[in-house]
């Protein structure tokens, strides 16, 4: 029963970090991201096969996993330039479908439907409820870290910014904030934060599969 409940705790972690990303892209800037499951999947593939199959140590896995979630979202936010906030939503729901359909079917780089197993989570799980209880930490050590940081950035010069281009982009630029810029920052960020819950979900439980990284995810997030 105790293991099961830092299971859930855990889990409630790594749910915790994707909200932060949602407060962060739609809370502070507006930006609907309905395709938070497929940067979670992103973080999740990244840290997975970089550590497994290209023998990195776990956190420049972790490091990464952010780094390739972010440079996908400054992708998709490249390609919406010249639309309307309202597709930028579409788009990344269409993007996170396109990823698991992707998933499903690259046997040789995701493993297909059977997925990646034996991902190296730092501690053999033999270990029991020691390994349940670092992963527990690690998880709850990286959401408050993140919710301290973005409690900062929202009060900085940075934040300011990014909520009065929220509330009316044309204000914000007619003041000289660069609405661009700054919203595809924000989206970066964001996406990065997803590919961390992403990259400490794989490494937590040792297996990822297309079908853990369902639309339904974003759905939970959002509610």
């Amino acid at each position: 029963m105790l293991n099961y409940a830092i299971f859930v705790l855990t889990i409630a972690g790594i749910y915790a970090l994707l909200a932060q990303s949602l407060m962060l892209s739609w809370g502070m800037g507006g930006i609907v991201n309905l395709g938070l499951a497929g940067f979670f999947a992103i973080g999740a593939y990244a840290s997975a096969t970089i550590t497994k199959w290209g023998g990195l140590p776990l956190p420049m896995g972790i490091v990464l996993a952010m780094c390739a979630a972010s440079l996908a979202g400054l992708v998709v936010t490249f390609s919406t330039l010249r639309l309307r906030d309202d597709y930028l939503a579409i788009i990344t729901l269409g993007f996170a479908e396109v990823l698991r359909i992707v998933a499903n079917n690259e046997v040789r780089l995701t493993g297909g439907s059977d997925g990646i197993s034996g991902i190296p989570g730092g501690l053999p799980r033999s270990s029991g409820m020691t390994y349940a209880l670092v992963w527990l930490g690690i998880v709850t050590a990286m959401a408050l870290i993140n919710f301290a940081a973005l409690r900062r950035l929202a009060t900085s010069p940075w934040g300011r910014a990014l909520r009065a281009i929220r509330d009316d982009a044309v204000v914000a630029a007619v003041a000289g904030k660069r609405v661009t810029r700054v919203k595809a920052q924000a989206f970066a960020l964001s996406t990065a934060m997803a590919g961390l819950a992403g990259a400490l979900f794989g490494h937590f439980g040792s297996y990822v599969a297309p079908d853990m990284f369902q639309p339904l995810i974003t759905i939970y997030i959002f509610l």
